[in-house]
């Protein structure tokens, strides 16, 4: 059995993510690396890196801008990443896999509906019925809540322009029906339906979630419907489910494989039996990935090793692609789960080396970005990764970034 071990996984998360950007570097070590050298991309190139990345962790908004200024560098702006998500809408937010909120290139946003959205829309919306006929607020759920969604796209329609949750319930008071949650419970409590009408929607591929209400680091968005929203390259008609699966999963294989099975269904949120029939419509082998690592499967046209980048550096923000691209991270993690991770496995900032987590970062009120590394490096990486961290402030300017998880780290660095 071919072996591509730890070594060679490394490499390729250094240049595949585009995380060996010039700025990242020792001087003199290796090519400058990144998507520039590896897909033909340029730095600035946004739509590109969330294509190679398949899909940014969009559950945080500050994610989403902080994963691309790692791989584009300091001079990739907010009103670039703004102008990508919201005037040329090359990558949408989408309710996806594992029921995450991800940041999509706009043309997969088909192949990401079929095979994740669609499956979520249904389980949301049989569990919305069930909280309705379960809380008596109406007495036949199904149609009513059905009549409700198609009254929420005319209003949208006949609206013309993007529309808040609280300007959508105004128009359609049905949104702003309650229904108390865990009855009879110390933690009861009462609230009303909008958000989880909307979600189902959304899901269903009918809304997509705009410009966001407030800063960039809002989660509150505006909703518009998809069709008018949607540039071209996502209006491609359905996709077949299967067929779909398919396709996700190779550009899954060429992004963070080689990989057991197991990561795949994680990060899908696919069944085993799913996972497998996708895997088995590509043309894939299984290789060995080093002494006690077991076996992973990669696709069987990308086994050529990776030229050696050079050493770098990268500070990540919670939540990045990166770090949750796998369920078993050991091999660039190590021991720091535990500091670097909160207990429902939501990663934190974290501090790269040559493609090993080496420690975590965070802000503090002014602004300062303090590090902790968690394991001993030579004087010249800490100089590379304090320079990369001022860069990081300086590029915030007077933004103050929380993540929305908390980790140990983060918290005891941003006191």
């Amino acid at each position: 059995m071919q072996q591509i071990d730890v070594a060679e996984r490394r490499r390729r998360l250094a240049v595949r993510h585009g995380l060996v950007r010039p700025g990242s570097r020792s001087g003199g070590l290796g090519s400058s690396g990144g998507l520039g050298s590896s897909g033909g991309l340029g730095p600035g190139d946004l739509a590109g890196i969330v294509s190679q990345m398949v899909a940014l962790h969009g559950t945080d908004p500050g994610t989403v801008f902080l994963s691309l200024r790692a791989r584009a560098g300091e001079q990739v702006t907010v009103s670039a990443i703004e102008d990508l998500l919201y005037e040329r809408r090359d990558a949408v937010r989408m309710l996806a896999m594992r029921r995450t909120m991800f940041v999509v290139p706009a043309e997969s946003v088909p192949v990401v509906q079929a095979a994740a959205a669609d499956r979520i829309a249904r389980d949301q919306r049989g569990k919305l019925i069930k909280l309705l006929g379960d809380a008596g607020v109406v007495a036949d759920p199904e149609p009513w809540l059905a009549d409700l969604e198609r009254s929420v796209l005319k209003v949208l329609s006949e609206g013309g322009k993007p529309m808040s949750a609280a300007e959508l319930g105004a128009a359609e008071p049905r949104l702003r029906t309650t229904v108390e949650l865990a009855a009879g419970k110390p933690y009861a409590a009462t609230q009303n339906i909008t958000s989880r009408v909307l979600r189902v929607i959304a899901a269903h591929g009918e809304i997509v979630r705009g410009r966001p209400i407030g800063t960039w680091l809002s989660a509150q968005y505006r909703w518009s419907l998809a069709k008018e929203w949607l540039p071209e390259a996502a209006l491609t008609g359905p996709v077949g489910e299967s067929q779909a699966r398919a396709e996700l999963a190779r550009q899954w294989l060429l992004a963070y494989g080689p990989a057991p099975l197991a990561d795949l269904k994680w990060w899908t949120g696919w069944t085993m039996a799913q996972v497998r029939q996708a895997v088995g419509d590509l043309r894939v082998i299984e290789v060995s990935l080093g002494t006690d690592a077991g076996t992973g499967y990669v696709l069987a046209d990308d086994l050529d090793p990776t030229a050696d980048p050079g050493s770098w550096v990268a500070l990540l923000p919670a939540l990045d692609c990166s770090v949750m691209g796998w369920s078993e991270r050991s091999w660039f993690l190590g021991s720091h789960g535990k500091a670097l991770f909160d207990t429902n496995g939501n990663a934190g900032p974290t501090v790269w080396l040559d493609g090993r987590v080496i420690g975590g970062w965070a802000q503090r009120t002014s602004g300062e970005i303090v590090i902790r590394l968690m394991e001993v490096v030579g004087s010249e990486a800490q100089a590379r990764i304090e320079t990369e961290a001022a860069r990081l402030s300086a590029w915030l300017g007077a933004v103050r970034i929380i993540p929305r998880f908390r980790t140990p780290t983060e918290r005891e660095l941003s006191a």
